[in-house]
């Protein structure tokens, strides 16, 4: 692809998982991909020039995007991949400081790298925002509170950003997978201030998504998926691969009676 037409995209949370997948796939697409982590990992692809970024941080988020768009002069698709979770615990056992963390990363980060992208994608009246959310965006999950309601938020302000930007011609798109057998689950975050009568039930929580992740799909099936979803004339607000996308028909047409035995079943609760 021509220089001058090759269209770049942005990929954050792009050293493993689903944001190096994504960034790979990308880049076999035809776009010029920057992708980024917190320590600058080494660039294991020739095609995805890898930079530094702290999504937590309004300078370093302003520094990035600037340096994107000098090298490259333009933005047409921002994946927003950075974040990270906490291990299977009530959501007592995590303190405010802990939430406040976790919001600051899988929402306020988002939130950020949005405001710094959008106004040159509003220059080019194009482009494209993904944001990736999960099912616990629209699936409550017991022992994950914290981590479910920062991508419920994700999905609330996906979906509140697409209205206002589609008369510009920028979209925005929420990508909720399930379960995604990836280093995710081995960098979770231990709560800081557990207490002894969960201690038991997280375990069995822990152990039980342990396994239910050994048996999941790998992150190729959403990289796919962010590729169709970047290339389409008309994307769609939500996009739920593979497992997800039963998990979404469970939640909009079962009673709620059934919805609620199901999560119940599937971690092995009681009561």
């Amino acid at each position: 692809m021509h220089q001058a037409t090759q269209r770049v995209a942005l990929v954050t949370g792009a050293s493993s998982g689903i944001g190096q997948a994504t960034a790979q796939h990308l880049a076999q697409a035809g776009y010029r991909v920057f992708g980024t982590s917190r320590r600058a990992a080494t660039q294991t692809d020739p095609n995805v020039e890898m930079l530094a970024l702290d999504v937590t941080s309004d300078d370093s988020v302003a520094a990035l995007v600037n340096d994107v768009m000098r090298r490259a002069g333009r933005i047409d698709l921002l994946v927003n991949n950075a974040g990270f979770g906490v291990a299977p615990a009530a959501a007592e056992e995590s303190s405010l400081e802990q939430a406040r963390a976790i919001f600051d990363t899988n929402f306020f980060g988002l939130v950020r790298m949005t405001r710094a992208v959008a106004p040159h994608m509003r220059a080019q009246v194009s482009g494209h925002i993904i944001n990736i959310g999960s099912v616990l965006g629209f699936l409550p999950m017991p022992y994950m509170a914290l981590y479910s309601a920062s991508k419920h938020a994700v999905a609330g302000y996906s979906e509140a950003l697409d209205h206002e930007l589609r008369t510009m011609g920028v979209r925005v798109s929420v990508v909720e997978p399930a379960y995604i057998n990836t280093p995710f689950d081995a960098n979770l975050m231990a709560p800081d201030a557990p207490l002894a009568a969960y201690r038991a039930i997280c375990e069995k929580v822990a152990q039980r998504v342990k396994q239910v992740l050994a048996g999941a799909d790998g992150p190729e099936v959403v990289a796919r998926i962010i590729v169709k979803a970047a290339g389409a004339h008309k994307p769609q607000l939500r996009y739920t691969p593979g497992l997800a996308n039963r998990m979404r028909l469970l939640r909009r047409f079962a009673p709620a009676s059934v919805l609620d035995a199901g999560v119940r079943n599937d971690l092995r609760l009681e009561g």
